[in-house]
């Protein structure tokens, strides 16, 4: 081979030496390109309105918004709180009176610019602030427990001077604070004039959600508690009494929307639940149902009582509830240091209350003290003194008397939700918020004018082919007979009810089932309670009356009918279903002791039948069978929820539950699958679960093979999916994980299968509402909207498929 001289220098250049060859026993790995990632999808868009329906004019709770500064922009700083030695703040609820005393000191320093804080770690301002970087220092006067107040009760180590002195040098009664605010983003506000041409991007949320922020500060400036968007003042004319020591509180919701017909404010009203205010005493005496202080049972009053907050007479000083002293006022001794040298004197709080501080204390001498300082350094005020301030949220699951109360006593008819919310409107004054003037928007006081369509009520087949028509949206089963009645056999009745004529309630009962084509056999027993049982807690009574049924039984019933000692909200309802489903697999159906009339045994029927396997009605187009789209192609339908335990039960397991149609071209019947997932997780990961090459243990297996088996060995070849129960923000995960995992147990079952997909979201907790402009009204069951305030680009509608019979919501 010949040299290189690549410069015709002469010099000869060698030649690099070859590459190793490998070892014979290595094969080489090809390289795998990247695997490219599969684009998004992406909710379906609109491609036109609805004609068919009998068209309503309504008004619906969205007030325009006109905006006039689409140009500028808003700048996003992030926001540090820290104390004197830079420690980071941690109370929750400083933030704003820090910020707010930023403000009103600094106002020069920020050239006099507004700006919107979350309360946490955000804040915005329209157009820029002077500087990327601010630091201030500012004083608090007014910090809680920060200053002797006269009557602040001794701890175990010192004088009341003593520990207030020490509570200064305490983080979170710091009265000095430093706040830090940085530049972070920069938000174009012509991204909200993008969202409303249907174009979404983060931008656009932030701007929203900057707005959003505008109207939580606006209502905070008013003393009002913030639940989300939800707002609550501080008036009693808006509590309503739960029972327990619980008040729902009436306030209103308030959020700017993105709509076909431009930016609108939606406002409705919205209910929480708070704890009662007033006198410590008198919460826990309704809170337990007792006779007196006296009777309370103390270990649950401190579990309830953790982290309230309390004012103390006669000085208004506020504190938080740490817990309770472990004896009596009048026994519960502390140190209480003398001046100079002394040595320090042991009292009583009593003691020291009603001889050194001249207060007079009725009863609380022979009751604990409340706690308010730490374990190790406990500070104690006697009870009377202490009265629970208002607006503290109760974030505990309610029992079901007071659920009912609060669904009783939230009912508004449609005019006067109209005008309560045109009052709040009227007294939220946002005409005066600064920021909003600032973005140049100005909001409307009218109701937007809406085109409504009334659809057709669809039409059933009954027994013996007749026809059901419904009447304002109901169907009426008196003198009908069922399609496929199940037989009622091998079945007991019990009986918590010590109003009920359960002789008479078998009678009448097996005669209805005999109208309806019903076939039943008399009840192997009827097990009356021991009335000397009704004031046994739930639990007890439940295990008793199965102690009591066993013995006349051979073998286990088919189905269990349970008389409720109350209506349905009572707290035997919950042990019983438990007992029976989750213990013994037993079909049970719950009623009340009231109105045993012939419409409401005709209706116990028909839930009775449904649970046995029977079929109580079919519609008139799936009877044909002529449902467009459905019946002339195998069609699998799925509805897919998840529920969650109640606030304050995070560590209860979430139920994910799918039900799935079988027996194509039928729609009326379903089966039901359930899993347990991690708490509060909304998105289901039990579709798909593969847990070797040739198993999956899934929902969707289940579903898919169940359709297959009852529908004639047919394969789906279309799947419509109806998910409830998930926001605006979590579409895109429905549509990209679990719509995924359907696909994957599809082709796990059959490489070559591919069924077509539509994904139907039901939102029922939104704040959308609508009215009859010139009527008291409901609007009529099957009025659907889906023009002006519906998504700027998605394939989205109202439906309002139900008889308006109760007007209420809660946040």
């Amino acid at each position: 081979m010949d040299s290189v001289d690549p410069d015709g220098s002469g010099l000869q250049e060698a030649l690099p030496p070859p590459p190793p060859v490998l070892p014979p026993d290595v094969v080489p790995v090809k390289l795998e390109e990247p695997v490219k990632k599969k684009p998004a999808r992406l909710p379906m868009a609109r491609r036109g309105t609805g004609t068919k329906g009998q068209k309503i004019p309504l008004l619906t709770n969205h007030f325009k918004v006109n905006v006039t500064n689409m140009e500028g922009q808003f700048y996003h700083y992030s926001v540090a709180l820290l104390y004197e030695d830079g420690r980071p703040v941690e109370a929750k609820g400083v933030g704003r009176k820090v910020l707010d005393k930023v403000q009103q000191t600094y106002s020069s320093e920020l050239s006099g610019k507004e700006f919107a804080y979350d309360g946490e770690k955000s804040l915005f301002t329209i157009g820029q602030l002077p500087l990327n970087k601010h630091e201030f220092t500012v004083v608090l006067e007014e910090v809680t427990s920060a200053r002797n107040n006269g009557n602040a009760s001794p701890d175990a180590q010192g004088s009341p001077n003593d520990t207030d002195r020490k509570r200064m040098r305490r983080p979170y009664n710091s009265k000095t604070f430093i706040v830090q605010i940085n530049f972070a983003a920069k938000i174009p506000m012509q991204a909200i004039a993008s969202a409303l041409k249907g174009v979404e991007t983060e931008s656009s949320q932030e701007a929203l959600r900057v707005l959003d922020i505008i109207l939580r500060q606006h209502a905070a400036k008013q003393g009002c508690l913030l639940v989300r968007q939800s707002f609550f003042h501080n008036d009693p004319k808006n509590f309503v009494d739960l029972g327990g020591g619980v008040l729902g509180c009436r306030g209103f919701h308030s959020s700017f929307r993105t709509t076909q017909g431009g930016l609108s404010l939606n406002i409705d009203v919205s209910t929480t639940m708070i704890i009662q205010p007033g006198p410590v005493v008198d919460f826990l005496i309704k809170n337990q149902n007792a006779r007196d202080p006296f009777s309370l049972d103390w270990v649950k009053a401190k579990r309830v009582l953790k982290n309230l907050r309390i004012k103390v007479s006669p000085t208004n000083q506020e504190y938080k509830i740490t817990g309770l002293s472990e004896r009596n006022c009048k026994d519960q001794l502390f140190q209480l240091k003398q001046k100079g040298d002394a040595e320090p004197l042991e009292i009583t709080v009593y003691d020291y209350f009603v001889n050194h501080r001249n207060i007079e204390l009725r009863y609380s001498g022979d009751l604990p003290c409340i706690n308010v300082g730490k374990p190790k350094r406990p500070t104690y005020i006697p009870l009377e003194l202490c009265t629970l301030v208002s607006l503290q949220r109760y974030t505990k699951a309610l029992t079901n008397l007071q659920r009912a109360s609060l669904v009783e006593k939230s009912r508004q008819k449609p005019q006067e939700r109209m005008g309560v919310l045109s009052h709040s409107l009227k007294t939220s004054r946002y005409d005066e918020e600064p920021l909003l003037r600032s973005c140049g928007l100005s909001i409307s006081n009218s109701f937007t004018q809406v085109d409504g369509r009334v659809l057709q009520a669809p039409k059933l087949k009954v027994g013996n082919g007749d026809d059901l028509f419904a009447r304002n949206g109901r169907w009426n089963f008196n003198n009908k007979k069922l399609v496929q009645p199940s037989k009622i056999e091998r079945w007991a009745v019990v009986n918590f009810s010590a109003r009920c004529d359960v002789r008479r309630l078998v009678n009448d009962l097996l005669r209805c089932a005999e109208a309806k084509g019903i076939p039943i056999e008399d009840p192997l027993a009827v097990i009356e309670e021991n009335r000397q049982m009704s004031r046994a807690p739930a639990i007890v009574r439940v295990e008793k009356m199965f102690e009591e049924l066993q013995p006349k039984l051979r073998d286990a019933p088919k189905f269990l009918l349970c008389v409720l000692p109350e209506r349905k909200n009572c707290d035997v309802y919950g042990p019983w279903k438990r007992k029976n489903l989750a213990e013994f697999g037993i079909v049970t159906q719950c009623m009340a002791p009231q109105k045993l009339n012939d419409q409401y045994l005709t209706n116990l029927l028909l839930k009775i039948n449904a649970k046995l396997g029977g079929l109580n009605s079919l519609l008139s187009i799936e009877h044909s069978p002529s449902i467009p789209m459905v019946s002339k192609v195998p069609t699998m339908i799925l509805g897919m929820d998840v529920s969650h335990g109640s606030p304050g039960q995070s560590d209860i397991p979430s139920i994910a539950a799918v039900v799935s149609s079988r027996h194509w071209p039928l729609i009326s019947r379903y089966r039901a699958s359930v899993r347990t997932q991690s708490p509060r997780v909304e998105m289901i990961d039990s579709l798909y679960k593969r847990v070797s090459d040739t198993k999956d243990d899934g929902i969707m297996r289940e579903a898919l093979l169940d359709f297959y088996v009852s529908s004639g060995k047919r394969k789906p070849d279309q799947i419509i999916i109806f998910r409830d129960g998930v926001s605006e923000s979590q579409f895109n995960q429905v549509l990209n994980i679990e719509l995924d995992q359907i696909i994957e147990a599809c082709k796990f079952l059959d490489e070559k299968w591919n069924p077509k997909f539509v994904v139907i979201v039901a939102q029922k907790n939104h704040h959308t509402k609508f009215f009859q402009p010139n009527g008291p009204e409901n609007v009529p069951p099957g009025t659907i909207i889906d023009n002006k305030v519906g998504h700027p680009k998605n394939y989205d509608f109202y439906l309002c498929a139900h008889a308006g019979m109760i007007v209420s919501v809660t946040d």
